[in-house]
């Protein structure tokens, strides 16, 4: 079995992961039915309209020949291959939330068909395909590996990437039986450089978590040592810089205000659930994770330790926060630890502005926050402006020279010499 540009093929999800690879799928001259429940996002799809920041309104509008955006699931009938891109977020209680992907996959299968093949992207921990896929399409009498095809292949989009995209991103996969993976293979071969096939979907499940546990990891580790520079007076970034020299055996990661976005804090947490059920307990998962959310409280430390030089408290003191995204460039708050480095102020009496060229407002605290216009006079009234997102399209030279004091918790400030610039 393979896919070829004769193929229909149906993306659900039309999210940051979904949107993009049903686009690379339409710009092969594939036909591809985009599905979501969100309608609003349907119909500004069918208009031409984006409202994912990597992907212009042209790059929707240039592929409305092969790309058809609906909510009906029944068009599954129609395809020979559909891809599963929904979110799976933790719970309050930090375990993992596959309802959605349980919910599409419910629908899915009503629609289903022989020959048909099935990939799950969803991030998820190791057993899902297997666990909660698998049984659904048996059940309707359907054998794997001749009668279906049921493969996962982890989702790897970073966003505001603009060197790397769906085609030159390798894309690991690995299907329930050989014949789901060699079909799998044939998929994405049409519109990646690279695929990579392992043994089994767990595999490639696993894969994913090992990614982004290995970052969770060594940023808990980074965000440890500038403490650790900081309390004996050493400059964090100047040794990282040093490090970097070394041509093997080093991989720079940075300190920050905390972790964020939709992958970092809650990926590790997943493969930490499933461990528990095995009677293991990843201990260095569990610390990192423990280091990395309490990084708000150290930047909250920090302000009353540069306030207090001044002769100032946190309480009544004036502070602009620039940047609120999780990631520079990009218009996404996801988990980002600039809400709770607010959160933490405002607890303390601070009063709190924001300024975020991507994020023009956000709800949080019981209010609407509106981001601020940056000018000479908005920055002479602050009595610290804090650096939380590395926005590039921030000039600072010229914030620096209007502040009063800075705390720069992204080494933005970087080459600019200045009495009133302080580092995490």
């Amino acid at each position: 079995m393979e896919i070829n540009s004769e193929s229909k093929v149906a993306v659900i999800g039309l999210g940051y992961v979904g949107l993009p690879l049903a686009l690379a799928f339409a710009e092969k001259g594939v036909k591809v039915f985009g599905i979501d429940i969100d309608s609003k996002k349907v119909s500004l799809l069918k208009k031409g309209k984006s409202y994912i920041e990597d992907l212009s309104d042209d790059d929707i509008s240039k592929n409305t020949n092969n790309f058809f955006p609906t909510t009906d699931y029944s068009v599954i009938s129609r395809v020979d291959a559909a891809i599963v891109c929904v979110p799976t977020p933790l719970s309050k209680t930090k375990e993992p939330d596959i309802s959605y992907i349980a919910k599409a996959v419910k629908l899915l299968s009503k629609h289903i068909h022989s020959g048909m093949l099935v990939v799950l992207e969803s991030t998820t921990y190791p057993g899902t395909t297997e666990e909660i896929l698998k049984p659904l399409f048996e059940e309707r009498g359907l054998k794997l590996g001749s009668d279906i095809f049921l493969a996962y292949s982890p989702e790897r989009i970073d966003p505001g990437n603009k060197n790397y995209k769906v085609n030159n991103i390798p894309k690991v996969v690995g299907g329930i039986t050989k014949e789901c993976t060699d079909y799998s293979v044939s998929l994405y071969e049409m519109i990646c450089d690279e695929v990579f096939p392992v043994t089994s979907p767990r595999v490639a499940e696993a894969t994913k978590l090992l990614e982004n546990t290995f970052r969770s990891v060594n940023t808990a580790l980074v965000n440890e040592f500038a403490q650790l520079c900081h309390r004996i007076g050493i400059d964090i970034w100047e040794v990282i810089d040093a490090a970097s020299t070394k041509p093997f055996g080093f991989m720079s990661f940075h300190p920050g205000a905390g972790i964020g976005g939709h992958c970092i804090p809650v990926d590790p947490l997943y493969l930490s659930w499933k461990a528990e059920l095995s009677n293991f307990t990843t201990r260095l998962i569990y610390l990192a994770d423990d280091i990395n959310r309490k990084m708000p409280e150290y930047v909250l430390y920090r302000l009353f330790e540069v306030l207090n030089k001044k002769n100032k408290s946190v309480k009544d003191s004036k502070i602009l926060v620039l940047g609120v995204s999780y990631k520079p460039d990009i218009g996404d708050i996801r988990e980002s630890p600039a809400v709770e480095v607010i959160k933490l102020i405002l607890e303390k009496g601070g009063h709190v502005s924001y300024n975020d060229p991507y994020i023009p407002y956000f709800d949080e605290s019981g209010k609407r926050w509106e981001s601020v216009n940056l000018n000479e006079e908005l920055l002479r009234m602050q009595d610290i402006i804090l650096i939380i997102t590395k926005h590039s399209s921030y000039e600072m030279k010229w914030i620096v020279d209007n502040g009063n004091c800075i705390l720069d918790c992204q080494n933005h400030t970087n080459g600019i010499i200045s009495s009133r610039i302080n580092k995490l």
